[in-house]
């Protein structure tokens, strides 16, 4: 008599009749690896992106003499945990096929300023040939495979893709777990027997024997081994080690780490914190090989160890020169996957890297930039320089997950690696397609914070996302419309593109409600291209998404909902929705101020240009430094002119009271007659301003703006300030920005998405913008005060005609 097992694969649900139908008609013929056909739903409907199923539920049933065996002792198992897969994918969230809801009133702000709506949208499910195919049966606790007609570019093994390099060297051998090659598999019954020595035999098992059952027991065929953990026999056995762990040798140890790796041991299961502690007492004990082989196989069990790893690496703070070059990379992996490591270590692992530069190949490249990144530890320019001139060397062979491991790196560290990203721009557009989304999220990422623009890549991502943005995670949604806002970029098919990713987030909407910080991000990105999807909008704003945002999320969100909260009050008039408190508006803004303020007053350039505006107009009192759009993140200097094109003393701040002392000031505004004018033109600013003075006819005197009464000595002195006329309105309003090389996509002169989205609301707004550029402000600190005064004359002067 058998027993059947039979173990459901995770996936899409599937209208597949489970069980009783695949029972009877794969009893005692299907095999290990074998796998069924899929079965797929099929729809008329269209919808703008063509969406993809996963995997769908599959079932395999085995004849187990073994476990029929054991059923009897049932009443008796007490293993207290399950089974668990190393490297299995938890279940999703959505069903690729659940019903879409409507997404309305989406406010674009094209020249038309019109609305797009997308209507109730039941997407057209697609089974492509690579999805159709089920996950083929491998030994539990090895990471899961997947056989395709076809390969299909989303399925991504975050084990086994990371530790490609462990193949490249033999020395890796030394100190890494590698799967048991092929090997006679312990019998049905020779299992039973050992399961009963251990039974009868408990009280006289010594710790090399129990070490031998382990390693023996681990080689039983795939499909016992789900029954023997659920074994008494097999719990007994854990047990005695347990009990006697301080009497096993560290290599029998070892041998019962790597058999608890082939039976797929849950990485809950209590006894492995026993072993845990034992290892922490073994660290000074043993070799850099024997460390690294247990840390290793730590993380094959997905059991995490902080303990064990900290005392590590207290030794390695002492042993860290002893390290060879593929104990090093081996290392950096390790920590990149713990997601923790000491600053002062990772600081002289990067002098063992500079040390080893020359001899490091692509792959561990990729390895040690994915490692620091993980950490949160950063390389130094040089040693990214270094590994980016290596990597351009040889880019055609460099692989994409490695590409991707590098522009991460780049990416933290903030490093423009320019001939990398040009060698990136030509190799990107031909990877893009074979690559997955979430290789696609960060290649796209990294290109927006780098800002580093080409249209090639852009549009390579732009063409491939729609038809595949069922794979991406809500937070693939929210990277990828970011760096396209960013950017400042709309690909050739933009319809097609942004509607499949607004469509994406109302079907992931449950994702998004559990990572707020996402949803933000996406609608961020959808303003910066002015795209604003008001029902998600009026959501992201209620008073109850904005609690959740403040209690769930691990990010300060303030800025962004202000932000949002900002954009949507100017850009669109007609919105009905949900808006931010002012108590929150008010809060933020002054936050916001702060910073902006010590920001711009920390730089000599600003105050240069501050200063000689007043000098030029004649006194604070005619220039504001505030923002005029909070919710912009950054500060302006306003100038307001009358109908005569007379500046206005408008900064009321400036201006003392009525009932103050009266303040007698100098007047310290420069008159720019024709001689000033054309001694400055004979100079090297004569090609500069010549244009500007043709047209202001060399500009009026700006002493003319004060009111100028004779002292008794017959000299001028400014009595008091002559107050605007209420009852007139500026005539220009002018918006004077500064700007830097961060607000420009990486040498052009193309406004970020931001900075181009604020000037479009202040033109809104009515206001001028007046730029005093970087390439032109810069060069200018260095000539004398008459140049510069000459320059923002004509800058402001020039602007209000």
């Amino acid at each position: 008599m058998a027993f059947v097992i039979c173990r459901r694969f995770p996936g899409s649900f599937c209208g597949t009749a489970p069980w009783p139908a695949l029972t009877k008609h794969h009893l005692n013929k299907i095999l290990p690896g074998q796998s069924h056909q899929d079965c797929a739903l099929s729809s008329d409907i269209r919808m703008a992106a063509t969406l993809k199923l996963f995997k769908p539920l599959a079932y395999q049933t085995f004849s187990s003499p073994f476990a029929y065996s054991t059923i009897r002792r049932a009443a008796y198992w007490n293993v207290g945990c399950t089974p668990w897969h190393l490297g299995q994918d938890p279940p999703e969230h959505d069903s690729p096929h659940y019903p879409h809801g409507q997404v309305q009133n989406v406010c674009s702000t094209h020249s038309s300023r019109r609305r797009l709506a997308i209507s109730h949208v039941l997407p057209a499910l697609e089974l492509s040939k690579a999805s159709a195919s089920m996950a083929s049966m491998l030994p539990q606790g090895s990471p899961r495979t997947r056989r395709t007609d076809e390969e299909d570019v989303e399925v991504f093994d975050t084990l086994e893709s990371t530790r490609v390099f462990l193949q490249l060297r033999p020395e890796y051998r030394l100190h890494s777990y590698c799967r048991p090659e092929t090997c006679q598999p312990l019998s049905v019954s020779e299992g039973e027997q050992i399961l009963h020595n251990v039974t009868v035999s408990q009280k006289h098992l010594q710790p090399p024997a129990i070490a031998d059952y382990f390693s023996k027991l681990s080689t039983l065929p795939a499909e016992q081994r789900t029954v023997l953990l659920s074994d008494p026999g097999f719990a007994l056995l854990c047990q005695l080690s347990v009990k006697d762990i301080r009497l096993f040798e560290t290599l029998d140890l070892i041998r019962i780490l790597k058999a608890f790796v082939s039976l797929g041991i849950p990485h809950s299961h209590p006894m492995l914190d026993a072993y845990e502690t034992r290892f922490c007492h073994l660290v000074w004990e043993m070799n850099l090989d024997q460390l690294l082989l247990v840390a290793d196989l730590w993380r094959y069990l997905g059991h995490k160890v902080p303990r064990f790893l900290k005392i590590f690496f207290s030794y390695l703070n002492l042993h860290w020169k002893d390290l060879s070059l593929s104990q090093l990379i081996h290392l950096i992996y390790i920590i990149g996957e713990s997601r923790q490591a000491p600053q002062d270590l990772m600081q002289k692992l990067e002098s063992l890297i500079l040390k080893y530069i020359e001899l490091i190949n692509l792959e561990e490249l990729g390895t040690i930039c994915l490692g620091f990144f993980k950490s949160s530890s950063s390389l130094s320019e040089f040693a990214m320089r270094k590994i980016g001139d290596l990597a351009c060397a040889d880019m055609q062979h460099l692989s994409s997950h490695a590409l991707v491991n590098i522009l991460k790196m780049l990416r933290f560290t903030h490093v423009d690696h320019i001939h990398f990203m040009r060698c990136f721009g030509e190799l990107a557009p031909q990877r893009i397609p074979s690559l997955g989304v979430q290789g696609v999220m960060h290649l796209t990422l990294a290109c927006s914070a780098l800002r580093f623009f080409d249209e090639r890549v852009m549009n390579a991502v732009a063409a491939s996302l729609p038809p595949r943005v069922a794979h991406c995670r809500s937070k693939d949604v929210a990277k990828i419309l970011w760096s396209f806002g960013t950017l400042n970029y709309k690909p050739p098919n933009t319809e097609e593109f942004y509607s499949s990713l607004i469509n994406e987030i109302h079907r992931k909407m449950s994702e998004f409600k559990q990572y707020p910080e996402h949803l933000l991000t996406c609608l961020l990105g959808l303003a910066f291209s002015e795209y604003f999807p008001e029902e998600f909008i009026s959501f992201a704003l209620s008073p109850g998404f904005v609690r959740l945002a403040q209690e769930r999320s691990k990010y300060e969100l303030s800025k962004e909902l202000y932000t949002l909260d900002g954009t949507v009050g100017i850009e669109c008039p007609d919105y009905r929705g949900s808006r931010l408190s002012s108590h929150l508006q008010q809060e933020v803004a002054e936050k916001l101020w702060n910073l902006a303020r010590k920001d711009m007053t920390s730089k000599p350039e600003f105050l240069e240009a501050l200063f000689s505006l007043e000098t030029m107009l004649g006194g604070p009192q005619y220039v504001k430094h505030h923002m005029i759009l909070p919710h912009t993140r950054s500060s302006d200097l306003e100038v307001q002119l009358d109908f005569n094109l007379k500046p206005l003393p408008f900064n009321k701040e400036a201006i003392p009271a009525e009932d103050g002392p009266r303040v007698r000031l100098k007047h310290v505004g420069v008159t720019l007659t024709d001689d000033l004018m054309s001694q400055l033109l004979r100079g090297k600013a004569r090609g500069r301003f010549q244009g500007a003075l043709e047209s202001e006819q060399a500009a009026r005197p700006l002493q003319d703006t004060l009111c100028n009464v004779d002292d008794k000595s017959g000299a001028k002195e400014t009595a008091s300030f002559c107050p605007p006329d209420p009852a007139q309105a500026p005539l220009v309003k002018l918006a004077i920005q500064l700007t830097n090389k961060n607000q420009y996509c990486y040498g052009t002169r193309n406004l970020l998405g931001l900075h181009n989205m604020k000037r479009r609301q202040l033109i809104r707004l009515g206001y001028r913008v007046v730029e005093l550029s970087h390439w032109e402000w810069l060069p200018l600190l260095k000539r004398t005060r008459l140049e510069k005064l000459a320059y923002l004359h004509e800058k402001v002067f020039t602007s209000a005609l």
